[in-house]
């Protein structure tokens, strides 16, 4: 199951749960996102032809996340521009969520390990308005 969270018209994360298994490729992200992330199914003795990314000059306006909940569990909190928490879910392991915009906090339930890809490069807490 792969579930959209909306506030208002944005929206704030993709929930895509470990037990998916798409049969054929798709990208939850629209195109017009500043990270794309899909799923992209080959069938056996299927290929990627080697290639190269060419250098591309994007202008990016917001910080895209992509957790992977790799062990464990934990509460996700989703935060709409009003800065109050507007869904809640939880999320254990191998489900993956896409942060996109608004807010988000995480409350581990039990020991846990996260996989976090975003984009770089880091400048630092200079980047975060905290929330609480």
């Amino acid at each position: 199951m792969m579930e959209p969270i909306v506030r208002e018209g944005n929206v704030l994360a993709y929930v895509i749960r470990g037990e998916v298994m798409p049969e054929k490729t798709f990208f939850p992200t629209g195109p017009e996102l500043e990270l794309q992330v899909g799923f992209v199914v080959y069938p056996a003795g299927g290929e990627v032809v080697p290639h190269r990314h060419l250098p591309v000059i994007r202008k990016i306006t917001r910080t895209c996340e992509v957790i992977l909940v790799k062990k464990g569990r934990c509460a996700l909190d989703l935060y709409g521009d009003e800065q109050q928490v507007v869904a809640t879910r939880e999320l254990r392991t191998d489900d993956v969520v896409i942060l996109v915009s608004g807010g988000h906090g995480f409350r581990m339930l039990e020991d846990t390990i996260l996989l976090e890809v975003k984009q770089g490069p880091y400048y630092g807490a200079d980047e975060k308005e905290r929330l609480s």
